[in-house]
């Protein structure tokens, strides 16, 4: 497979592109990108992930693209509707990181209502010697909503359930086989839980899912966490209720444009932030390209995908 040109888009870990640099002719987009044209004939797969995948210009300027193994579960950054139109393949991996990211949501919501950072720094900075840290919010037997009750949505539920959370949850539509209290409305779950986990795919449907109307429904005694996309959440409203008092406080794995970071949401000490990293673990990021290069195997030797989209 040596002959077959693979486009990396971006400089994921060193594991992975050993690996593709193995058994392909590896491109890398950052390197080559003022001259992607020369050896566009070349390339006949995309690996990108979460943050740059295969948008219509760039599917446009790779006429022998065949197919896109992406290194993450999110499909946003792919051109999904170009891709079927050209029939090109398309992988994602939904499994590998499952884990990871429920994990991390967990993590997020504890660390924001114990307020584990402001904390930190009260120990670090030796204010602890002046006076007593201030009372912060238990996490066990709190109510917990989930917009997006797929496969992370789930593995959240389930990590929620051991610490006695009654759960909830918003989707498309009902999951016949959860126990779970389903709203049609995410106004409606915000409105009935004091966690508000952000789970779900972003699509047009969902984007700027978290409203002023949603915040507000959660109230200011309730936290919203996001470990799916930044754009989910409407992130001028979430600055504003924080500011304001309306919103408890939040948990960010992810933001609307980063890596840029509002000012005032930097400012927060009910705020914890995180960059992009709910699966940045040496375990998970090894599964994840070890299952973009089998896919890619898989394609390229006639072989059924291991986690087709397209």
């Amino acid at each position: 497979m040596e002959g077959i040109g693979v486009l990396l888009m971006r400089p994921l870990s060193n594991y992975i592109q050993q690996e593709l640099a193995k058994r392909f002719t590896l491109f890398k987009y950052w390197e080559i990108s003022d001259s992607l044209k020369l050896h566009s004939d070349s390339i006949r797969a995309v690996v990108g992930n979460g943050v740059q995948g295969a948008n219509s210009e760039l599917i446009d300027s790779l006429p022998r693209l065949e197919i896109v193994s992406s290194h993450s579960s999110g499909l946003d950054k792919i051109d999904l509707v170009k891709c079927k139109e050209r029939g090109i393949r398309v992988t994602s991996t939904p499994d590998a990181l499952t884990d990871d990211v429920a994990d991390m949501a967990i993590l997020l919501t504890i660390a924001t209502l114990r307020r584990i950072l402001e904390a930190d720094r009260f120990v670090r900075n030796g204010i602890w010697k002046e006076k007593d840290f201030n009372l912060t919010a238990k996490f066990s037997g709190k109510s917990v909503g989930i917009v997006g009750l797929g496969r992370i949505g789930s593995a959240i539920a389930k990590r929620a359930e051991a610490f006695g959370c009654p759960i909830s949850y918003h989707s498309r539509s009902r999951k016949p086989e959860s126990t779970y209290t389903y709203y049609p409305h995410v106004i409606d779950l915000a409105s009935n839980c004091q966690i508000l986990v952000v789970a779900c795919a972003l699509t047009g449907e969902t984007h700027h899912i978290i409203n002023r109307e949603v915040i507000d429904a959660l109230g200011p005694n309730g936290i919203v966490i996001n470990i799916a996309r930044g754009s989910h959440i409407d992130e001028p409203e979430l600055v504003s209720a924080l500011a304001e008092g309306r919103l408890g406080g939040a948990g960010l794995d992810v933001l609307e444009h980063e890596p840029e970071v509002p000012v005032q949401l930097a400012r927060f000490d009910n705020v914890v932030l995180s960059p992009h990293t709910a699966a940045g673990t040496l375990e998970t990021r090894k599964d994840m390209a070890d299952l973009v290069v089998a896919n890619l195997e898989a394609y390229f030797s006639n072989k059924p995908l291991l986690t087709p989209v397209i």
